[in-house]
């Protein structure tokens, strides 16, 4: 019997990466391979990679050549966003056997087929020309890249299974038509690309039939979602459309399915009738990621961002009268080109007035073939470094208030996993981190308490 090859997988980057690697490694799985983790010996290593920011273009590289460096025979494999950026800069460094850009992640049985079997003919072919010292030749590189640009075709990846015991990412739309100046995902992802509602559906049904309870949409820019089928339209009421909306609904209707998480979300979305759909969804968990990056409305025009502060606001406002204390999240880049004393003095009163539940904080980070990447301006590394920490502490503050009004008040736990022998730890529904007794055979159960705190734990009881 032929021993089983053996994949390892690294993830870099965002939510949507992670369901995608997810994806992947079922498909190898289903394949006949033996999937171990990255820092054991294997035949195969994928790198599901990113480029969001320099530093995550350089833990690709890294990663890549961690797996070169482990086993010098295995096949690394370079895949998504990075591959799709940088293609010819990857397929340079010499490290890496088959590059697979975005939507083609699908491909990767099939790739591998082909370069084993191309080193399985090549070694027959030159086996006289070998050393005693070498193995079998490598076949050169595979390459599967496609022009984002012009694909329309969403790419249907989908997971039986996921990490968590309770929880399962479902992605939904790729893509994002949005060019914000700072940002290069547009050139690596491509339009953007919505998943058929139904086939959506058919993923949540296996999910909740493998005993999921909880699922969270994603996608590149998930307001986006079903803007690209025929006949949606959108108005100045409605800049995205209805499409997730109804989407959601759909969703909702999966027994079995208890919680609905949305990811980010553009703040443009948050319209009274989008709320309106919001609040008839009895499992749509009140947590709210809305993207906002600076609290300056001329560091917002520089961003090419489509709102301003005060817009932003309202959308905030709008979600805390419909909800009760909803959790709502951010993200914040610290430092843009020609960010002033003065206009990062307004980003941490803005976000003191908002009153954010977390904020993702970001040093900006330049990128080739952008337009910020062009302008004047560009700040000192230590700036950005220094107002990143400030706004990480006001961070820090505003999310221990936030917390700290849970405290007497019920609330609902799904719980998930061991935190010692004797607790179990699970998140609300506005996402809070709560610690209950039990043991595993909890995890999964949805339990009802008040939230107390001690020791600086929250814990129900």
């Amino acid at each position: 019997m032929e021993k089983k090859r053996r994949a390892a997988f690294h993830n870099l980057g965002c939510k949507v990466n992670s369901y995608e690697t997810e994806a992947m490694q079922q498909l190898l799985a289903e394949n006949g391979y033996e999937l171990v983790p990255f820092e054991e010996p294997a035949d195969v290593y994928i790198v599901n990679t990113c480029t969001v920011t320099n530093i995550a273009d350089r833990k690709s590289r890294q990663m890549l050549h961690r797996a070169k460096k482990q086993n010098p025979r295995a096949v690394v494999v370079a895949a998504g966003c990075y591959v799709q950026a940088r293609g010819e800069e990857a397929l340079a460094d010499g490290t890496v056997d088959i590059l697979i850009g975005n939507n083609q992640k699908a491909r990767l049985p099939e790739l591998l087929k082909e370069w084993f079997d191309r080193r399985e003919s090549d070694g027959r072919e030159r086996e006289q020309a070998l050393s005693e010292a070498s193995d079998r030749p490598l076949p050169a590189s595979l390459t599967a890249l496609s022009d984002l640009s012009r694909e329309r075709d969403y790419e249907n990846l989908g997971i039986l299974r996921a990490g968590s015991h309770t929880r399962a990412f479902l992605k939904v739309q790729d893509g994002c038509d949005q060019f914000c100046s700072y940002c290069i995902i547009p050139y690596a992802r491509g339009r953007i690309r919505s998943r058929q509602p139904e086939e959506a559906e058919a993923e949540v049904q296996k999910l909740a039939t493998a005993g999921y309870r909880e699922i969270v949409l994603t996608g590149i820019h998930l307001s986006s979602y079903g803007l690209d089928f025929a006949g949606e339209k959108r108005t100045e009421e409605a800049p995205f459309g209805r499409g997730l909306a109804r989407l959601l609904m759909r969703l909702s209707r999966v027994e079995g399915i208890e919680r609905i998480r949305l990811g980010s979300l553009e703040p443009r979305i948050i319209t009274k009738e989008f709320v309106k759909t919001l609040q008839n969804c009895d499992k749509l968990c009140p947590h709210f990621h809305l993207s906002l990056q600076s609290g300056s409305d001329s560091v917002l025009r520089r961003m090419n961002r489509r709102y301003t502060t005060e817009e932003y606001l309202n959308k905030c406002r709008l979600l805390r009268e419909s909800f009760d204390k909803p959790a709502i999240t951010t993200d914040v880049i610290a430092g843009f080109p020609g960010e002033s004393e003065e206009e990062f003095a307004q980003t941490l009163a803005f976000v003191r007035q908002a009153r954010f539940y977390e904020m993702h904080v970001f040093p900006y980070s330049r990128r080739r073939g952008t337009a910020a990447g062009r302008m004047p301006g560009q700040l000192p590394e230590a700036v950005k470094k220094e107002r990143s920490r400030e706004l990480l502490a006001l961070s820090g503050q505003m999310s221990a208030a936030y917390r700290e009004r849970w405290v007497g008040q019920e609330a609902s736990v799904l719980l998930e996993e061991p935190e010692g022998e004797k607790t179990m730890a699970g998140y609300t529904r506005e996402y809070i981190r709560v610690l209950y007794p039990g043991g595993m055979e909890m995890a999964g159960k949805e339990v009802y308490g008040k939230i107390t705190c001690r020791n600086g734990n929250y814990i129900l009881e």
